[in-house]
């Protein structure tokens, strides 16, 4: 079981803050969890339409979307973020 925990609007969108699901072994990379979560259902779909812009952290450090998901406990889903 992964963790996937959701952060604002992607938050919002899923209708969760969190959740533990089985990923696929097709699923090694970052990419491949964002597109996984895509067949899951209108929410996710909706929520990551525009996955360039998705940022992701694994085990609470941000990596890009190529990175191998190998061994991550928790999966972090984040829209882009702003601020000074």
């Amino acid at each position: 079981m992964t963790r996937l925990v959701y952060f604002a609007w992607v938050r919002e969108r899923i209708g969760k803050g969190e959740e533990e699901i089985d990923l696929p072994s097709s699923v090694v990379t970052v990419a491949d969890v964002l597109n996984h979560l895509k067949t899951l259902g209108e929410e996710y779909e909706t929520a990551l339409q525009y996955p360039d812009v998705i940022r992701v952290a694994l085990d609470m450090e941000h990596v890009e979307h190529d990175e191998p998901i190998s061994g991550a406990r928790e999966i972090g889903i984040f829209p882009p973020m702003t601020g000074g």
